[in-house]
């Protein structure tokens, strides 16, 4: 069938079962230890590594391939200072009344509040920006789709290539995030979708100690259809 796009053989190589199944484990034991990172070292992390990491994220599978979104790298102090006293402005409001009492009940065993210092002391941020729709040469706008979905993939495979590389990041959604569009100057079809804070994480740095569901709350197979005896 002609889809009127070119296409390439696909560049996929089968590996034997006993190395398929030790690659999935050694990936997902690795996973098991990533954790969300507040204390930062402010030691400078390579950039030729964040951009591979984001250059992996890049290759997420997006709505009709449009890659609906921006990725801003900002090492700069002043900025990183100015996005830090715009969040802690808007995030203070949500922790005062914006908020529900009980999502500010749940988050108080994890130690948040409305002090972000670790949008300042991080040695990067990386900013996402969805694009609902991009300007086209002629004026009018191209439409793009799946934009939540496809920017939740890549953040998420971007989260991976980090933890992969040797990184911490810490995944920040302060509401409304309009506040990060003006200070980067960035166009008004780009709507800001996360704050990663990347770094090393500070000497004696310490975590929550949270624990995960177990596998079989979160996943169900169906070796049957649904509805028929097992």
């Amino acid at each position: 069938m002609d889809h009127g796009f070119a296409t390439i053989p696909l560049p996929f190589r089968r590996l034997p079962e006993p190395d398929m199944e030790a690659r999935a484990q050694e990936f997902a034991s690795s996973l098991a230890q990533r954790r969300s990172v507040r204390d930062f070292s402010a030691e400078p992390v390579p950039l030729d590594v964040l951009r591979s990491c984001i250059a992996a994220a890049c290759t997420a599978p997006s709505g009709a391939n449009k890659q609906p979104y921006t990725f801003c790298i900002v090492t700069d102090l002043s900025i990183k200072r100015s996005i830090r006293e715009a969040a802690e402005r808007e995030e203070y409001l949500n922790y005062h009344g914006r908020m529900p009492e009980d999502w500010v009940r749940e988050l108080r065993p994890l130690g948040t509040d409305y002090n972000k210092p670790h949008l300042e002391k991080a040695p990067a941020l990386v900013v996402v920006f969805r694009k609902s729709w991009e300007p086209e040469a002629d004026g009018t706008r191209a439409r793009n789709y799946y934009v939540a979905e496809s920017t939740g993939i890549a953040v998420g495979m971007l989260i991976a290539a980090l933890h992969h590389a040797g990184l911490c990041c810490l995944t920040h959604t302060p509401s409304p995030m309009d506040f990060v569009g003006r200070i980067l100057g960035r166009p008004e079809h780009e709507k800001a979708y996360l704050l990663l804070p990347i770094g090393y994480p500070a000497e004696g740095c310490r975590v929550p100690d949270i624990q995960r569901k177990p596998f079989h709350e979160l996943v169900v197979e169906y070796p049957e259809k649904p509805g028929e005896p097992r």
